[in-house]
Formats: C-alpha cells, structure tokens, sequence
C-alpha cells in the first residue's frame, strides 16, 4: 500500500481532522466547523476550516458520503482541490430531496479521497485514430 504524507493545518480551534472509520478507506471524513439549512432543491457551502500542501502529482477529490445520499439526497458538487491549493477546503453540498436538510457543526459532510494525476502533453493533429465507439454519445453504448 502506498503511503504518503499530506502536510495539512487547522485554521480554527473547530476544525477537526480529516478521519478513517476504518484503515481500509479509500476517504477520509471532512467535519465542518458551520452549521445550516440546505433547503430542498438548493446549493450550500461549507466550510471544514482544514488547508493541505498536497504533494505534486496527486490531487484531493472531495466526494459524497453514501450515507447522506442515500437517506437525504445530498451530493457534493465540484470537488476538486489541486495540489498548489493552501486555501480553506470548503465542501459545496445540494440537496435532491422534498425536504431541507440541516447540517451542524462537527458533522462528517464529505469524504477526501487522495488521487494520482497525470499531466500530458496536448497533441493537435488533424485526424484521430477510429474506434469502435466513433461519435456515439449519452447512452450510444446501450442500443437493444
């Protein structure tokens, strides 16, 4: 198993440390230090007041929590926090569900996942090779 070290400091005495349940994980919890009402069908951020110095050559993808999508309909949006990024690691939640949903202080809100990530050289060129897809999009692999 790879293990790396991820630099990373409180920037208030609410902010809780990125946690396993279990050491086979794939995220850590994200806590966050406010509390609020997503109403249904709304958009909300969320601070965790945590910053990392995530090593060059991976990225931090913030991601749902099965448990709250599942019982309340709440997803994360746009969750990606680059490695030169020293900022607050905030956590934009929406609810899908009928009803508003209320996030307190201290609640586990989204999981941390560290990736690996490839940096490539963009190509241009005139023709690409074919392949057995082609063109087909949004559900073309799934013709009867």
């Amino acid at each position: 198993m790879l293990e790396i070290a991820i630099p990373f400091k409180k920037l208030s005495e609410k902010a809780k440390i990125p946690s396993q349940a279990t050491s086979s994980d794939a995220g850590y919890d994200l806590y966050t230090t406010e509390s609020g009402v997503i109403k249904s069908g709304e958009r909300k951020l969320f601070k965790t007041n945590i910053s990392t110095a995530i090593p060059h050559g991976y990225y931090g993808r913030v991601a749902p929590r099965s448990g709250l999508a599942y019982k309340h309909g709440i997803d994360v949006l746009a969750g990606v926090i680059d490695s030169g990024y020293r900022g607050d690691i905030g956590v934009i939640l929406i609810n899908f569900w009928t009803e508003d949903f209320s996030v307190n202080e201290g609640d586990k809100i989204a999981q941390f996942i560290i990736e690996k990530c490839h940096y490539v050289e963009w190509q241009e060129v005139t023709e690409l090779p074919e392949s057995q897809r082609g063109e087909g999009a949004r559900g073309s692999t799934w013709k009867n």
